[in-house]
């Protein structure tokens, strides 16, 4: 009885020197926890730091490739615009070419026969009938160009049709009125090609009246 009661005793005083020894380390292994926890929130701001960066990095890859994108489609469209800009001006050339090359056309029977004027044995008064005849020829080819003469003689002078070249007193003549075409002009529908040269009447007794 007194072996066991001694025992307990020494177990007793085992366990309680033992004791703080083991608080002590439970203590030292929640130490490195409690510094790992201290750590967390550097770790996270490291974390997240990186995460931005990576981020940052996918945005300039996309923002890039949507840039290279668009320079590329608009080399494109400037291509195609300098390509139909060339193509127009293209076709604009050809449709002038062809459209002198039918108002030519048109004028060389004319040309043919000036030249058979020119090499005419015949009197003055055939020679005279012969430009006669060329004449109303190059005035129906006109009419197929669309081509008209603009009205002179018998007119009231009009300064957007008609180029006055002298004032005449004209005792006869109405003031102002066309007497004297010294140039024909001509237009092309609406279009003026030239203005006719002419003489203008003035009537003093019209002006007084």
């Amino acid at each position: 009885m007194s072996k066991r009661i001694f025992v307990d005793r020494k177990l007793s005083e085992h366990t309680l020197e033992a004791g703080p020894a083991t608080e002590q380390t439970a203590e030292q292994s929640r130490e490195p926890q409690g510094r790992a926890e201290s750590n967390d929130p550097a770790a996270e701001s490291v974390i997240e730091e990186a995460q931005a960066k990576t981020v940052s990095l996918e945005e300039n890859e996309k923002l890039k490739a949507e840039r290279d994108s668009l320079l590329d489609r608009m080399a494109r469209m400037q291509a195609e615009f300098e390509n139909a800009r060339k193509r127009e001006a293209k076709e604009r050339t050809e449709f002038r070419d062809f459209a002198v090359a039918g108002a030519v056309e048109q004028f060389l029977p004319v040309l043919d026969n000036f030249h058979l004027a020119l090499k005419s044995t015949g009197s003055v008064e055939q020679l005279r009938a012969g430009v006669e005849l060329i004449v109303k020829q190059m005035e129906d080819v006109l009419k197929t160009l669309n081509v008209q003469p603009v009205e002179a003689v018998g007119t009231e002078f009009d300064p957007r049709v008609h180029e006055a070249i002298e004032m005449v007193e004209k005792p006869d003549v109405p003031d102002h009125q066309v007497f004297e075409e010294v140039r024909r002009g001509y237009r092309i529908k609406d279009r003026l090609l030239r203005p006719a040269m002419v003489r203008v009447a003035s009537n003093p007794q019209q002006k007084e009246a």
